[in-house]
């Protein structure tokens, strides 16, 4: 009896095994066939087979996913009503297949704002409201905001938030608090990609050649970083003037005493009335005393350091940003520190001191290219008085052409404005006749005052 058994589960055992044999057999078989038809961009003839595989086994392979991806995209763009509607119902529902069978390859932040996204770019076939858009995209970024890094639903979550602002469903402390947490979701991938395309950058610049992946690393954090710069600019044009002084001032004013031991909120308040230019009003000096006293750190220093400029004590200032750099550890918000050290500097006309700030912002961060535009702008604005005769004046303008040029090799984001800038400069500068008068090509001409620096003549 007991022979009999088990020669029974031996039976059963090896008919599953054939079972599952067959099916995989199959699945590889249709897995082929819907594989190259993607590959050849034949996406209708694709989804039968696809479908195929995907109901018999999800678990069979990543490529169910990659591939039943762009077929379903295929079939969204390609259909329109109820039809499409389903579609995109299905392409969702492949998303959450995908984390279930394939979970260490679906990053629940990234898919999450993936569907969110997909359900707004086709809101009204979809018909969902700016509410549940919001709450859709705001529950993706609360389920694991490591990994909700795309740029444009960065942009869509947070234009969202506005729009539910001026219909009066949002407040105006959540819109600005939004409004910070993008932000500074921004800043944080801007750095990741900036230190990553910085080590490429030095590699560059010792004289070592990337190699083939290098490349293609290099292309891929410069088009990232090109897209962080465009929504960060979308966000800030997004919000407008809704956080002027006019509305910021009575909303912290009202909520100071709440938080006034609060580190985060304090920062964020003397932050948002620092970069809106309300630093004039009481209240700036209330919030920066108070997060000074409470959290001591590079940005209480450098809010003591606005204070003191503002009444007119240069030198004082000037320690408190030297304090604020020596406070803060991390290279990149370093950067930033005397990257926004300098420009203020720039503005009073300190160039020789701006110009330490901005070169140490560059050395902390290679691939920056806006402290090379400010010191290139200080050396145009510097043109007639650094000069002793009309041609040696015009010459400066080929040293404010070379350090824009500098921007435009390092910063992606900066290419277009930087080229401008190189044009611009190079027209001001003394042209090939007037080189050829004066017999001077190839020749160094020492510039004095406080750029301190020589340039060749072009030669000719």
């Amino acid at each position: 009896m007991k022979t009999k058994i088990t020669l029974l589960f031996t039976l059963l055992f090896i008919g599953l095994n054939l079972g599952f044999a067959q099916q995989d057999e199959e699945c590889m078989t249709k897995l082929s066939i819907f594989h190259e038809y993607v590959k050849a961009k034949n996406y209708d003839a694709a989804y039968e087979p696809w479908m195929d595989v995907r109901k018999k086994c999800p678990k069979f392979n990543n490529a169910i996913y990659v591939d039943g991806e762009k077929i379903l995209e295929h079939k969204i763009d390609n259909s329109t009503g109820e039809e499409k509607e389903a579609f995109v119902n299905d392409l969702i529902k492949l998303w959450q297949e995908r984390g279930e069978h394939f979970a260490s390859k679906t990053p629940k932040g990234e898919y999450a704002a993936q569907a969110c996204q997909l359900l707004y770019d086709n809101k009204y076939i979809m018909h969902k409201s700016t509410e549940e858009l919001y709450a859709c995209f705001d529950e993706a970024y609360q389920l694991d905001k490591a990994t909700f890094t795309n740029p444009k639903s960065l942009y869509t979550y947070f234009s969202l938030m506005v729009d539910l602002y001026d219909a009066k469903k949002k407040t105006a402390s959540e819109l600005f608090n939004k409004y910070d947490d993008v932000v500074e979701k921004v800043e944080d991938e801007v750095k990741n990609y900036s230190e990553n395309l910085n080590q490429l950058i030095e590699k560059e610049e010792a004289g070592t050649a990337l190699s083939k992946k290098e490349s293609q690393y290099k292309r891929q954090y410069e088009s990232y970083l090109k897209a962080y710069d465009q929504i960060s600019d979308g966000i800030d044009k997004k919000l407008g003037d809704r956080a002027n002084c006019e509305n910021l001032i009575p909303l912290y004013e009202k909520d100071f005493e709440e938080n006034k031991t609060n580190s985060l909120w304090l920062q964020r308040a003397a932050g948002k009335m620092s970069e809106k230019e309300c630093t004039d009003d009481p209240l700036f000096f209330k919030l920066v005393n108070a997060y000074h006293e409470l959290s001591p750190s590079a940005n209480s220093a450098y809010y003591l350091g606005i204070l003191k400029d503002k009444e007119g004590k240069s030198n004082e200032a000037i320690e408190f940003y030297k304090q604020a750099i020596s406070l803060e550890t991390d290279n990149f918000k370093k950067s930033k520190l005397n990257n926004r050290i300098g420009l203020k500097l720039k503005s009073k006309g300190s160039y020789g001191q701006a110009r330490t700030f901005f070169r140490e912002a560059i050395r902390l961060n290679p691939s920056n290219g806006r402290p090379y535009l400010s010191i290139a702008a200080m050396y145009a604005a510097s043109a007639n008085d650094c000069g002793d005769t009309t041609f040696n004046k015009r010459a400066v303008y080929w040293l404010a052409a070379d350090e824009a040029k500098k921007a435009a090799r390092v910063d992606p984001t900066l290419s277009s404005a930087a080229g401008q800038s190189v044009a611009n400069y190079l027209a001001k500068a003394p042209q090939k006749s007037e080189i050829f008068s004066c017999g001077c090509s190839g020749q160094v001409i020492n510039i004095g005052c406080w750029i301190g620096a020589s340039v060749t003549v072009p030669q000719i």
